[in-house]
């Protein structure tokens, strides 16, 4: 999408360089890219191609994929509906009940946990469901941390596609509403789709990712990047293209309690400029965020 000007590994050590670069890429793009998805077999030039590719992809793990590993499906639908729920539930930490009452909502009947869980597991095995594990950090006097899961599938366009979503849907603000959440769903989407790239330039420095809440939720990082000195690069994701102080109020209050701990803080938006704001927190367009 552009050439990346901000690196990654070289937040993870703490250079300090100032940040720079310019982007043309607009929240257009970035929806087109959600909705292309990064699987290198299904990026056909036309939207009914993809749609047809994915329908056939998602049909062979219901029908053929999940049934090699074991897992008998007496109810391909009851399967269906739930990976829609859990498609609704992108971004959030939404409890698997939760989940599996949006999957039966207007039925009296709820699918039993026996029935869901090992869906759930067989869905994980297959790297379909790739959820954000809870920061639960050793060393220092934080407390009251939540230990769930954030809710990601392997591609932010398999999760357009079971929620029935296309660009302009998206960009009129339009989502799934069986799960609550704070914000539209392509902010939703724009965070998994920065999560995964986040991932994969952690692997290659040789980090992990978390995601970081308070069990009442008063403070929330969206990705904490940790080395394995457990010192920390903590990333907020905005599908915004400014970025003001009430943007950044919950990685400064990290950078206070980490202190030496707390490597850099980054806001990953759809604008045009990266740069380092006066309280230190770098702003970086997701387009120009590299390695």
């Amino acid at each position: 999408m552009a050439d990346p000007t901000v690196s990654l590994a070289a937040l993870l050590g703490k250079t300090g360089e100032e940040l720079g670069g310019t982007t043309t890429v607009t929240l257009e793009d970035y929806t087109a890219e959600i909705l292309a998805g990064g699987f290198p077999g299904m990026r056909y030039p036309t939207e009914r191609a993809r749609r047809a590719a994915f329908d056939g992809y998602l049909a062979r793990i219901v029908d053929a994929e999940i049934p090699e590993l074991g897992v008998e499906i007496r109810r391909p639908d009851t399967l269906r509906r739930w990976l829609r729920a859990y498609a609704a539930a992108t971004s959030t930490t939404a409890s698997y009940d939760r989940i599996r009452d949006a999957a039966s909502s207007g039925e009296d009947a709820k699918p039993a946990k026996t029935t869901t869980i090992p869906y759930r597991d067989a869905l994980e095995r297959l790297w379909i469901l790739d959820p954000l594990a809870a920061w639960l950090p050793t060393r220092n006097h934080l407390n009251r941390l939540t230990a769930a899961p954030k809710h990601h599938l392997a591609d932010p366009a398999l999760v357009a596609r079971l929620v029935g979503l296309d660009a302009g849907a998206l960009l009129n603000g339009g989502g799934p509403t069986a799960v609550p959440r704070d914000g539209t769903f392509l902010g939703a989407l724009f965070e998994s789709l920065t999560a995964l790239t986040v991932r994969v330039f952690a692997q290659a420095a040789q980090a992990r990712v978390y995601h970081f809440r308070t069990k009442g939720g008063e403070r929330e990082v969206d990705l904490i990047v940790e080395r394995g000195d457990q010192r920390v690069v903590a990333v907020e994701v905005k599908l915004s293209t400014t970025v003001d102080d009430y943007d950044v109020r919950h990685l400064v209050w990290l950078r206070d309690q980490l202190d030496d701990d707390f490597l850099d803080g980054v806001v990953v938006s759809t604008g045009p400029y990266a740069y380092r704001r006066r309280d230190g927190i770098a702003v970086v367009p997701l387009a120009l965020l590299g390695p």
